[in-house]
């Protein structure tokens, strides 16, 4: 799929696009690239607005779960992040690379007592990017969450693994709100 045009973008799709593009090929420009872990505190700015990069996952055919997973965790950051959204300041970006969802039947000898459990997890890996006006990159915040896939509900029910995707990315979420500066 080629990708657009930078003038045919909107005006706040572009710095994010740029970005993006930049961590894909690995370019590490001086004075655009902020150390690991990295994330400075806003000084009472709003994030203009949140975004989320599945791209990753879509490059590695994950298609309608990646979607359904920008779906769930643009909601979510949405809603984590309420109260500091709306402003001039930079876009928070999450950048998606890796999901896992591994099979689960319910409790498989690890519950307590067989009441449920078992030992399978749930995975997100991803970076949130704090990305300015001009697309560079200000600071970064690795973080990988884990989580039960019971939290998707009885196992036997079909709409189980979509369940579990929301629930990761819900989960996600509120652990990035309790990472991040609040200011």
């Amino acid at each position: 799929m080629p990708l657009p045009r930078l003038a045919a973008l909107g005006r706040h799709a572009r710095p994010v696009l740029l970005a993006a593009l930049a961590l894909a090929a690995g370019l590490a420009l001086p004075g655009r690239h902020a150390a690991a872990d990295d994330f400075p505190r806003l000084n009472g700015e709003r994030f203009a607005d949140v975004r989320v990069d599945v791209r990753p996952l879509i490059a590695q055919g994950n298609g309608l779960q990646a979607e359904a997973l920008r779906s769930d965790l643009t909601a979510a950051l949405r809603r984590s992040f309420a109260g500091r959204l709306g402003g001039r300041g930079p876009v928070l970006v999450v950048l998606v690379r890796g999901l896992s969802l591994p099979p689960y039947a319910g409790a498989q000898g690890g519950g307590r007592g067989g009441l449920g459990g078992g030992n399978q997890t749930d995975y997100l890996d991803g970076e949130a990017l704090l990305v300015g006006r001009g697309g560079e990159v200000l600071g970064r915040h690795p973080q990988l969450t884990a989580t039960p896939s019971s939290y998707g509900g009885p196992w036997y029910d079909p709409v189980s693994e979509r369940r579990r995707v929301t629930a990761v990315a819900n989960i996600y979420s509120e652990w990035l709100r309790r990472q991040l500066p609040a200011d």
